[in-house]
């Protein structure tokens, strides 16, 4: 009989869901983190902490939190999902980011294996979600000289690489960046930098203000 993965609540996937991306972002994964991503109470945070390492799927020290081999090939499974999710919508059912965005959130839950292989043949084998995200067990690599939009400095050309996941839970801003042409493949401009780190871009003729903490999760590549 042919190997199954074990199958897990929505919830323990969520969490190593969330574990994962934390960590892609460089972020640092301690319960608080957890509980801002989540909008969750940090004690029901640390109630299915608790559950997760009885499961094997993370380990704590000192405060901060991994994912083990197990709960590592869990999260894999349910970004890559998650992501072909994203991309299916935007690009074949023609689905807004934010949508696309929460509709996938149902999705990865859901998607067996021959369906998330369907996807993948459809899509012809993407490496990235429409954010520029990379797809777990893609062929994806990083693009060369990738840094973030406020390392840059006024006068300077770029091409928008990835919004990185920060920037999808924020509430309207997969929006605004889409319709303002923030999007992987565009290129732009820096034309200003304001003294509370706002930074201005134009693309596509228009001027678009970003905050500090967009700026700072945008990677592009200088041109």
């Amino acid at each position: 009989m042919a190997y199954q993965a074990p199958e897990y609540h929505p919830a323990f996937e969520e969490y190593c869901e969330t574990i994962f991306e934390l960590a892609e972002d460089d972020v640092p994964v301690i319960q608080a983190r957890i509980a801002e991503r989540l909008e969750v109470s940090r004690p029901a945070v640390s109630e299915m902490v608790r559950k997760l390492e009885r499961e094997d799927l993370v380990t704590v020290d000192s405060g901060v939190i991994s994912l083990t081999e197990q709960g590592g090939s869990l999260a894999r499974q349910v970004v890559r999902r998650h992501r072909l999710a994203e991309r299916f919508l935007t690009d074949m059912l023609g689905l807004s980011w934010s949508e696309a965005h929460h509709e996938a959130g149902k999705w990865e839950h859901v998607i067996s294996e021959p369906v998330e292989e369907a996807l993948i043949r459809v899509l012809n084998d993407p490496t990235t979600c429409p954010h520029g995200n990379p797809i777990p067990g893609s062929d994806y690599q990083t693009p060369a000289g990738s840094v973030a939009l406020s390392s840059l400095t006024p006068g300077t050309a770029f091409e928008v690489q990835r919004i990185t996941e920060e920037l999808e839970f924020r509430e309207g801003l997969l929006e605004y960046l889409e319709g303002s042409s923030i999007r992987p493949g565009e290129v732009g401009r820096i034309t200003a930098i304001g003294p509370d780190g706002t930074t201005t871009v134009e693309v596509n003729g228009g001027h678009v203000g970003l905050s500090s903490f967009a700026s700072e999760r945008i990677l592009v590549s200088s041109r």
